[in-house]
């Protein structure tokens, strides 16, 4: 039946919703699947970034950076030396912030926290923050991927 002043009779507009849901359904199910079938998303092998919007940090503080599709960490240390960290978790890839008022990393995921070096101190990452090498060439820094040993 259809109403008089409508554009969709009662079995349209059904089968519509039904229609909806089980493509609602459909794509929860094979978005994991395209996941795992895709290749993963890979990391650079360095970044570069100009020197002088990291120069005037003041010692022991924390700038971010993009390291790909990851956030990145540099720290200015007390001896002059910059630290580079990848901002994500060891324990389930979640990413980290960092707490100046505490002077500490903090994960939301799982309550993990690292110390100013990226160090894990408590709750459950079972790893440190990964550290990236740095050099300074000229103008610019230049953040990479720690060498092969």
């Amino acid at each position: 039946m259809k109403i008089k002043h409508s554009l969709y009779s009662r079995r349209q507009f059904l089968n519509g919703l039904i229609g909806g849901w089980v493509g609602a359904v459909a794509a929860i199910f094979i978005s994991p699947i395209l996941k795992f079938v895709t290749p993963a998303y890979k990391e650079p092998d360095d970044v570069t970034l100009p020197l002088a919007d990291y120069k005037d940090m003041a010692p022991n503080t924390v700038k971010v950076f993009p390291w790909g599709a990851k956030p990145g960490f540099l720290r200015l240390q007390a001896d002059g030396t910059y630290l580079a960290l990848v901002g994500v978790c060891s324990h389930l890839d979640c990413n980290v912030a960092w707490q100046p008022d505490k002077k500490k990393f903090f994960c939301a995921c799982h309550e993990g926290w690292y110390d100013e070096n990226g160090k894990n101190i408590a709750g459950p990452p079972p790893k440190p923050l990964r550290k990236l090498q740095v050099a300074i060439d000229g103008d610019t820094i230049v953040v990479s991927k720690p060498a092969v040993a």
